[in-house]
């Protein structure tokens, strides 16, 4: 699991300076029996609309040997991104489609999503981890 965080300085706010968190996901995902292939050309859409968001740092999809199981690791400049993420296609068009051909086993957010976000992935059974410390490089 990705639990760091980067700090980017934006050079406003307090003392000169104001740290912008960037903020990461997973979401687990198991196939529904015989839906693969459109599980494949779902996630294959999503990122692509993904790709196009200006916002969207990296949107990486691992599989299990056995190709049943699935992990989506996202990672966004900042909460008003992943935000814009939710608001737009890749949420609203396409998570309705795979949530029909696969079952979410697990999604876990790291930073601070914001309110909004915060209230849609509540619905999803999200667990939010609040930045602490670490390192990215």
């Amino acid at each position: 699991m990705i639990a760091l965080q980067d700090a980017v300085q934006d050079g406003t706010g307090k003392g000169g300076r104001m740290e912008k968190q960037v903020v990461r996901l997973t979401v687990d995902l198991v196939v529904n029996d015989g839906q693969l292939e459109a599980f494949k050309s779902i996630a294959q859409t999503m990122t692509s609309v993904s790709k196009a968001e200006p916002g969207t740092l990296g949107y990486e999809w691992f599989s299990s040997a056995d190709g049943k199981h699935f992990r989506l690791v996202e990672t966004y400049v900042d909460s008003s991104a992943l935000e814009a993420h939710f608001m737009g296609p890749a949420v609203q068009q396409w998570v309705p489609k795979l949530v029909e051909v696969s079952k979410p086993a697990a999604f876990e957010i790291y930073g601070d999503p914001g309110p909004k976000v915060t209230e849609m992935a509540s619905g999803f059974g999200a667990v939010v981890f609040q930045y602490w410390i670490g390192i990215d490089r």
